[in-house]
């Protein structure tokens, strides 16, 4: 896909899913992450599909990463890899959860603690 000068390609991104508007994954989120499985690409995969399997032949991505790699919405890249994890070509995993915090009674307590000790 070649650009326009403001860096947008000229081809819409809905044709690059083949006119798919939503994931056959709905689990497939932003941060999910995308690895290659390491099987053959088959002949027949469509252009944009083979440009996300060429991302992920340098490691793992996010979704939001693959996207702004490949100048495409992140709802088209969803798609995208939603197809090739149907396939077998791509492994998601969900993304890794941030660290739950802790109460906030329980860190007064440590620092009433620790207080207690320095004296």
């Amino acid at each position: 896909m070649t650009g326009r000068p403001g860096g947008r390609p000229l081809v819409p991104a809905y044709l690059s899913t083949g006119g798919v508007a939503r994931p056959s994954r709905p689990h497939l989120e932003r941060l999910s992450v995308l690895t290659g499985s390491g099987a053959d690409l088959p002949e027949d995969l469509p252009a944009a599909q083979l440009a996300l399997m060429d991302v992920l032949d340098e490691g793992s991505l996010t979704v939001v990463e693959a996207a702004a790699l490949l100048r495409l919405p992140v709802s088209a890249v969803r798609v995208l890899a939603a197809c090739l994890v149907d396939r077998g070509l791509v492994l998601a995993r969900a993304p890794i959860p941030p660290a739950e915090r802790f109460a906030p009674d329980l860190l007064k307590r440590v620092a009433d603690g620790l207080r207690a000790l320095k004296h």
